[in-house]
């Protein structure tokens, strides 16, 4: 191989290329000279180096710059971002300079050394790879550098947790240049669908009068439990003389703390709001039982569970059938019960059947025994809030309804789950409870969707009032 020294070149008269050397020749530069070019290309003529003003521009269009391997490059920087490595770490590991990972702590908690002796600049990020760093935590150790200002580890325990580290300088250490979740990026709030949808300033109400879904589609970190009320159906009333009122559905409620602004009634006192899911919640809205016939024996029949998620109130009891020249029958268990039919001394049905804490309903009242031709006189069905009245005899009236219970959970102050009207042959008939039980005597309905007693009739009695369930939670 020859070595050609040029102290200078002059092209011929038309010649616009000039040619030092031979193939496979070296071309050396003495000392102190300098050569000058507005573009270097390769054999084919493509631009590998050009220069327009002061900016140079290294490679074309379409071309790829690479660095020789084992080659290291220096003043161009860093633009703040890393080489990502998306084979998943699943163990514990020191980083470079440069990289981000993705660390799997599914078998158990992994450890991530820093780089010993870092420079200005350096970068590294962390990612949980499958949302389990909330299980086995993710360590980002220091390595005699600080991290935040701090001489201590770095702890990654929030699932689908991602964050950055820049090194300052001896006092700051690395710093956290961006941290990221999941939920920073998505509603914080509770957002679902199913029934009919309202608002109140900022919370949402799902009111369900019939079956149903309420369907959550997202649960945030500043709303994950909802408030609710469940009320069953209603009991019907007894039928045929002095027949006996029916008795609330169940009544349960929260106690308004997780959705704000709005007075539960004292059944919710302490309970807690329910936490959700994202799925679908089947909501049963119970039926009011049937009222009794107005031939003997009257019996009604008690109403249907209502139900949302863990919570189930049952339907309440059917009050008994009255006298006559046949045996009166007692009233129905259930949530409240129903009460006892007229003739003979016949106990209400017990309330909160089954047993929940606080309780979801009261008995229901006894019948009078007859003291005279025409003196059956049943008692009330049992209220949310209070047990049905015993019937009475002489001029008396009949057992009132037990109260129902208030609350505002859908906006407004609403009583519901009053119980039914005890029957009353010849004097004044049982009025229904508060919350829409129905009044004794011709045997009136209980007001749908409260889930109140039917009243017991003289013929027929009254049917329950069909359920509600009602849920509310802060949406923005």
């Amino acid at each position: 191989m020859s070595e050609i020294k040029v102290n200078k070149i002059t092209p011929k008269q038309n010649c616009t290329q000039v040619t030092l050397g031979d193939s496979g020749d070296d071309i050396v530069v003495a000392t102190g000279v300098n050569l000058k070019t507005a573009a270097v290309k390769d054999a084919a003529g493509n631009v590998i180096v050009s220069r327009c003003g002061s900016n140079i521009t290294i490679g074309s269009s379409g071309a790829s710059i690479a660095l020789a391997c084992g080659a290291s490059q220096t003043g161009f920087g860093r633009t703040g971002t890393v080489d990502w490595d998306t084979t998943a770490k699943t163990a514990s590991f020191t980083a470079v300079s440069g990289n981000g990972y993705f660390v799997n702590t599914t078998s158990g908690a992994i450890t991530v050394t820093l780089p010993a002796t870092p420079s200005s600049g350096d970068i590294v990020s962390v990612s949980d790879y499958n949302g389990t760093a909330s299980t086995n935590a993710i360590t980002i150790a220091r390595n005699g550098s600080n991290i935040n200002g701090n001489a201590s580890d770095y702890l990654i325990t929030k699932a689908d947790s991602a964050i950055t580290f820049v090194y300052v300088d001896g006092t700051v250490g690395w710093t956290s240049v961006q941290t990221s979740n999941t939920a920073d990026t998505q509603n914080p709030f509770i957002i679902a669908t199913g029934g009919t949808e309202t608002e109140c300033g900022n919370y949402k109400i799902h009111t369900f009068t019939s079956p149903g879904t309420f369907t959550v589609t997202n649960t945030g970190s500043q709303s994950n439990t909802v408030d609710y009320l469940v009320v069953a159906g209603g009991g019907g009333g007894g039928g045929f003389q002095g027949a006996g009122g029916g008795g609330a559905g169940g009544y349960r409620e929260s106690s308004g703390t997780a959705s704000g602004c709005y007075t539960a009634s004292p059944l919710g006192s302490g309970v807690s709001a329910l936490p959700v899911t994202v799925t679908g919640y089947p909501i049963t809205v119970g039926s009011g039982g049937a009222g009794g016939a107005g031939t003997p024996p009257g019996l009604a029949t008690t109403g249907s569970p209502s139900i949302f998620s863990s919570i189930t109130s049952s339907g309440g009891g059917g009050g008994g059938g009255g006298g006559g020249p046949c045996a009166s029958t007692p009233g129905n268990n259930g949530g409240s019960g129903g009460a006892g039919g007229g003739r003979d001394a016949n106990a209400g049905g017990t309330g909160n059947t089954p047993p929940v804490s606080p309780p979801q309903g009261n008995p229901g009242g006894t019948s009078k025994p007859e003291a005279g031709p025409s003196l059956d006189s049943g008692g009330g069905g049992g209220g949310a809030t209070a047990a049905g009245a015993n019937g009475q005899n002489d001029t008396s009236p009949a057992g009132n309804g037990g109260a129902g219970a208030t609350s505002s959970i859908n906006g407004s102050p609403t009583t519901r789950a009053g119980g039914g009207g005890g029957a009353r042959e010849t004097y004044t008939p049982g009025t229904g409870g508060s919350g829409g039980g129905g009044d004794g005597g011709p045997g009136i309905a209980g007001t749908i969707n409260t889930g109140s007693g039917g009243g017991g009739g003289n013929g027929a009695g009254g049917n329950g009032g069909s359920g509600i369930v009602i849920i509310r939670y802060k949406y923005q």
